[in-house]
């Protein structure tokens, strides 16, 4: 037997196509059912009875780098460690609110928050003027 040098081989491709149809047709049967599962922790209650229940604390910062929370004065230069040892005694839970004087340093109120972060708070927010 002698073999044509000439000949183009032909690539029989149905059996590919009728694996693949029949592969699909299983795909779009079983894809409805699969069905994956998060598991994930929910909130206990409301946010609104949550937040009624802790006293939130109140910072402000006036112009002149006077830093009140709630009603106690605290020195500016100090506030870090003198507010570390006064938030050891209040629930790290509370929402913590700054305000402070438009006319302060960016990095003079990022100090303050920083130091809020540091005590041990979560939930700080920024107070703007409208």
């Amino acid at each position: 037997m002698q073999y044509d040098w000439e000949e183009k081989p032909e690539l029989n491709i149905t059996p590919l196509v009728d694996v693949m149809l029949v592969l699909l047709a299983i795909l779009m049967v079983i894809a409805p059912n699969i069905v994956y599962e998060e598991l994930i922790r929910l909130p206990q209650g409301s946010a609104q009875k949550q937040s009624m229940q802790k006293k939130p604390i109140d910072i402000s910062i006036n112009a002149r780098k006077e830093i009140k929370v709630n009603s106690n004065y605290f020195e500016f230069a100090s506030f870090g460690d003198n507010f570390f040892n006064y938030a050891q005694q209040m629930d790290k839970q509370s929402s913590v609110m700054i305000r402070a004087d438009k006319s302060l340093e960016y990095g003079l109120v990022m100090m303050v928050l920083a130091s809020v972060k540091r005590a041990g708070f979560s939930e700080v927010s920024l107070a703007t003027d409208g």
